[in-house]
């Protein structure tokens, strides 16, 4: 607010002398905008009001239902999580602005979805924008809000009774439930959205869904130390035969019944949430203890007469995890529907079963990664999947909801989170910069059906065309024609990956598809092989880190200097899980292994009586295919591309599978065996040679024109120092996946 502006405001009424002390004291923070008696009522949805109690919505026998023409009618629940992030920022800095929520909100509404479901409150924008989008729209989109609870103060405190985590979530409970009445100034904290918020969005919040995936060990104890809990008698909520951590719950949903009722006048159905982990199945194939612990049951929460709209049970639900879904026999063997094997239907049918409410899958999906993490059996996995089999194995699984008779779903998720982290990636980056670049090898940052593609517009796509390398920011490594067959070298980098272009001479007779190329990539310094088996006669005065084999569309992969490689050091050395072999400790052994993420540790299946021994893949290995978006055949896994017309290799690889940490600041993993997995360094950049051969290993041109004693020089390498970046530049791009789940929503109902 300008001085000018303060100076003209009129002091000589109660409201403008208010105005006046608000604005000075809040300063800017507080924006102009209408109050919550000047914002028009929603029109769209109906409210209906039950005995002087207003409700929009109700649980039916199957269904939610809601009120149209008069009449109670059930709808499907066909809708996204959205989380509270995006590239450059963690959810705590809640940075996405109306602009952006409005257009995501169009989006998802011409995807022919229902409902959104947030997990914790967002920004005064975020409300705004819906209340906004649902007033124009025909169709409008119904809000699942989530309460968080403190889950750090949940774990200090392993009971759920404790104070200071049970005080905390009820203040997140009034606080939801004011914010979505439009009525509620949420000072601006640290980690945590605020502000003033005046748009009433109560019409269309469909339902609360409380809590997070519970710790297993929380609620065990929390049983424990309260055992001998008399039932909960509430005024609206009630339990038979309830846990005391169910009971907890019990006390947390009549707490949010009796605010919401007494403050406004509203009642509307509840729920918490729930995963496999602590759902109410016996498990027997499960060979985790901690995945079949303890249950939290639905089934013992009831309400009373008074509260009108119902309960609901919510789960997370994937195909891939926990383990007993690939191994328990009568979900292995369960035939879905289309007549199929499918253990995803098999427990959603089992699960459905054993409930008296309505089940809302209130999570489900794949990611379209180039990193995997867990396997189905019957390949729904969590990772290497491209935008395609995603969008295709979430229609499935949201068609395997609806055929089991569950009140819907909503996909996991609407758009790719930077920030997350993967069990198996975990522990090569930098978990303070993870915001700040796009890493393919983890597959949580890319369930979602809207992507964040590195840069301002789209630069450089593997497809073998040179067009896009003419505008983007590219360094010629080598440009001349001393390297016999080879011509051109040229590379570049963005917040996702490093690319390079090789060029070979037009000559007709030179088919790439039968010659090897060999990229060479010096990273880190006192490091690296001197010898690489492709070479048998000469050497080099430098250290090797990583090779790239480009032998092929089946044979092309990625190999790291044994010394340099985190996997083996960190499973095999330090873990004892994979077998030891001779002096991967030892620099310049002259031995490469192939690039491995973990899948599994060694597990034990008690109903079976085996033991399933530890699992790995190789991340390494290079995938064939066009990487442009706006091509028929894109394929967003494609490593790269071979085009013999224009005689030319592009490749582009993920900055994890160069033991990146952090490519915003040029951060690499250190020297392991010294430092561990922790330790780092800065990068100078990376050396760039490239040597091509033919099938008997004959040298066919290579980028070292100088030699020494059989030696190839490191003053012929090209060291590329990528720029650095302070904040990530980004734009934003439907997937295949979405336009996939777009037509599924419409053919469902």
């Amino acid at each position: 607010m300008s001085k000018v502006l303060l100076k003209r405001l009129t002091l000589f009424t109660v409201l403008g002398i208010s105005l006046y002390i608000l604005l000075l004291f809040f300063g800017e923070s507080i924006e102009l905008i209408p109050s919550k008696d000047n914002v028009n009522k929603p029109s769209m949805v109906q409210i209906n009001e039950i005995d002087a109690v207003k409700v929009t919505s109700i649980i039916g026998s199957e269904k939610f239902q809601v009120f149209l023409n008069g009449d109670w009618k059930d709808i499907l629940i066909k809708g996204v999580n959205m989380g509270i992030a995006k590239p450059g920022y963690f959810p705590g800095e809640v940075a996405i602005t109306k602009e952006e929520y409005a257009r995501w909100f169009t989006a998802i509404s011409e995807m022919n979805a229902n409902a959104i479901r947030v997990y914790t409150i967002h920004p005064p924008a975020f409300y705004e924008a819906l209340y906004e989008h649902n007033k124009k729209s025909d169709h409008p989109l119904f809000l699942f809000h989530g309460i968080w609870v403190n889950e750090e103060l949940l774990l200090h405190e392993n009971n759920a009774f404790a104070a200071s985590p049970t005080n905390e979530f009820k203040k997140e409970i009034i606080d939801t439930i004011n914010i979505i009445h439009g009525s509620a100034y949420i000072e601006k904290k640290t980690g945590h959205a605020g502000g003033r918020y005046v748009a009433d969005i109560s019409p269309y919040v469909i339902g609360w869904i409380l809590g997070i995936e519970w710790d297993s060990h929380v609620v065990k104890n929390t049983n424990e130390l309260n055992k001998g809990l008399a039932q909960f008698k509430g005024q609206y909520i009630v339990t038979e035969n309830a846990s005391p951590f169910e009971r907890w719950l019990a006390e947390i949903m009549e707490y949010t019944t009796e605010y919401e009722y007494n403050q406004y006048g509203w009642q509307r159905p509840l729920s918490f949430t729930n995963w496999v982990t602590t759902d109410l199945l016996e498990h027997p194939s499960e060979p985790s203890e901690d995945e079949d612990l303890v249950e939290v049951n639905p089934n013992h929460i009831l309400t009373t007469n008074n509260h009108r709209s119902g309960i609901f049970a919510s789960y997370h639900i994937y195909p891939y995890y926990p383990d007993f879904l690939n191994y328990e026999p009568n979900y292995v063997n369960f035939v879905d529907m289309d007549g199929n094997k499918n253990n995803y239907a098999g427990y959603i049918n089992d699960l459905h079963q054993a409930h008296n409410i309505p089940i809302l899958v209130a999570e489900y999906g794949v990611p379209s990664s180039r990193g995997l993490t867990h396997e189905n059996i019957y390949g729904m996995n969590q990772g290497f999947h491209d935008e395609t089999e995603q969008g295709v194995i979430d229609a499935k699984l949201f068609k395997n909801i609806v055929d089991e008779g569950l009140a819907g779903g909503l996909v996991f998720t609407w758009q790719d989170e930077w920030f997350k982290r993967t069990w198996n990636t975990m522990d090569y980056d930098n978990p303070d910069k993870r915001p700040f670049w796009s890493n393919a090898q983890t597959n949580e940052q890319q369930f979602g059906l809207l992507s964040f593609d590195p840069g301002e517009e789209q630069t450089i796509a593997v497809d073998g065309e040179i067009e896009d390398w003419e505008k983007a920011d590219i360094k010629a490594a080598y440009n001349n024609d001393n390297f016999g067959i080879l011509k051109n070298v040229y590379v570049s980098s963005d917040e996702r990956y490093i690319y390079m272009r090789i060029d070979y001479q037009d000559i007709s007779t030179i088919d790439l598809n039968n010659i090897n190329s060999l990229i060479l990539l010096d990273i880190i310094e006192n490091q690296g092989n001197t010898t690489i088996p492709e070479l048998k006669n000469e050497s080099f005065d430098f250290g090797i880190d990583f090779l790239i084999e480009l032998n092929g569309v089946n044979n092309s992969r990625m190999l790291v200097d044994s010394y340099y490689d985190t996997f083996y050091y960190q499973y095999a050395h330090v873990l004892q899980m994979v077998p030891t072999v001779d002096d991967a400790n030892q620099i310049d052994s002259g031995i490469f292994h192939p690039i491995r993420l973990a899948l599994n540790k060694e597990m034990f299946i008690p109903s079976l009586n085996k033991t399933i021994p530890f699992s790995s893949y190789e991340a390494g290995k290079l995938l064939m295919g066009i990487g442009n978006p706006t091509d028929q055949e894109y394929n967003s896994l494609a490593d790269f591309y071979i085009n013999n017309q224009q005689k030319n290799i592009e490749i582009r690889i993920p900055w994890a599978l160069l033991n990146v940490k952090d490519p915003s600041q040029r951060e690499i993993m250190g020297n392991v065996w010294q430092t561990g997995l922790n330790g780092s360094k800065m990068s100078k950049g990376i050396g760039i040679g490239v040597i091509a051969y033919d099938s008997n290993k004959e040298l066919l041109a290579d980028s070292f024109p100088k030699m020494k004693n059989n030696q190839l020089l490191k003053e012929n390498l090209y060291y590329y120092a990528w720029p650095i970046w302070k904040t990530p530049t980004y734009h934003e791009r439907l997937k295949q996946s979405y336009y996939i789940m777009q037509n599924t929503f419409k053919q469902m109902e």
